[in-house]
């Protein structure tokens, strides 16, 4: 494959930074009103905005009550993280080593501010384990608040968010709040915010195909929040509410989050990732991050993939890649600016490796074509590099 057919043909392999949009989300008329203006427009748009809420509850399998709409998942994050710090007495907080940046970066904020704070291990593989959750609750026994990802954005690795909740329910003395980064996982895997016995979680429509600018929290029960304003979303996330917005999310998740859709893109996604995988195991100079993950793995999301090519930095890799019409990262979009890999870093990856990583991730419009054009271009550069 040249260069040249780059301006044929684009190739999209960084559905992890935001999925292909849907066009079709964006047909529908809008009521253009405030919904909190009491006038027949503003009462328009605010039955549109609560019936775009009771659809996401109706996909999520939660009360329509326990979902605001925010601005997106770094808001969905903070939101929760922010006004339990602000408590007086409001106890420690902890999170995973492999969190997204909008926690793992406001923990250095709170922590700036004196707030205290803790890390969860996380394994070679990229898991919080039970094991390492209950030792850092030991550790630090006025924990009150625990944030932990349900699948990470740049190796893929799931959580066992279930064996989690155990372990923070078993402490002893005041409930731990747990909060759930849910972004990678709605609408790929399957999404248990009741049956997980969660406190908040966040998800953001950009990964769904939505738009951008629109997200939800999931709040079991009511916060007392850091800020405030016109009291919009029961006082939880206040501005004017984006109407429009709601209504693609609620859409998405009705097109990616229902459990058969979930089945059926799954299979599929695993079927071309296996495809992907067992490639890139017969590559001399290809390592899988994690190196003892195998294709078909349940325990990461067939969505997203950490290879390293042998001698070659991830930026000159993805250039290349890019220079032959395929997109790809290195990892997170909101941290591309930093060289630097704390969740490869916590893995015990070890820096070279971690140069050389590169994020691939892929999503429903995904071709077997595509795959097989991607293996073309990755030998393609390693024949040159």
């Amino acid at each position: 494959m040249g260069s040249n057919d780059s301006a044929e043909r684009r190739c999209y392999f960084d559905w992890a930074a935001t999925a292909v949009p849907d066009a079709s989300l964006f047909d529908a008329a809008i009521p253009y009103g405030n919904p909190s203006s009491p006038h027949m427009e503003g009462r328009a748009a605010r039955d549109a905005l609560e019936n775009a809420r009771e659809r996401c509850a109706a996909v999520l399998r939660v009360p329509p009550e326990t979902l605001y709409f925010t601005s997106g998942g770094t808001e969905s994050n903070c939101i929760p993280l922010y006004s339990f710090a602000a408590r007086q007495g409001g106890g420690r907080i902890i999170a995973s080593a492999g969190e997204h940046s909008s926690v793992a970066e406001n923990l250095q904020t709170l922590e700036r501010m004196g707030r205290p704070t803790g890390r969860i291990p996380i394994d070679f593989n990229g898991r919080v384990t039970p094991e390492s959750l209950s030792k850092t609750l030991e550790k630090h026994g006025d924990t009150r608040f625990a944030a932990i990802m349900a699948v990470n954005n740049e190796i893929g690795a799931v959580n066992d968010m279930a064996a989690l909740r155990d372990v923070l329910r078993r402490k002893s003395g005041p409930p731990v709040h747990f909060h759930c980064d849910a972004v990678q996982a709605a609408g790929k895997i399957a999404l248990d915010l009741g049956g997980w016995d969660i406190d908040s979680a966040s998800i953001s429509a950009h990964k769904l195909g939505g738009p951008r600018g629109i997200g939800l929290l999931y709040l079991r029960l009511p916060l007392e929040v850091l800020y405030s304003g016109g009291g919009q979303e029961k006082n939880i996330r206040p501005g004017t509410e984006n109407v429009s917005g709601a209504l693609a999310l609620a859409q998405c998740l009705e097109n990616h989050g229902l459990p058969e859709k979930i089945d059926a893109e799954l299979a599929d996604a695993r079927r071309r990732w296996k495809r992907l995988l067992g490639a890139f195991m017969g590559m001399d100079r290809c390592r899988l991050i994690p190196a003892g993950r195998e294709p078909g793995d349940r325990g990461f999301s067939p969505y997203i993939v950490q290879a390293a090519f042998k001698d070659i930095p991830g930026e000159v890799m993805t250039r290349a890649l890019d220079d032959l019409g395929f997109a790809v990262s290195t990892g997170s979009a909101c941290s591309s600016a930093s060289p630097e890999r704390p969740v490869l870093a916590a893995m015990g990856v070890s820096d070279s490796l971690s140069l050389e990583g590169i994020r691939i991730s892929q999503g429903w419009t995904t071709t077997d074509e595509e795959i097989d054009l991607l293996l073309a271009a990755i030998t393609e550069v390693l024949s040159f590099l």
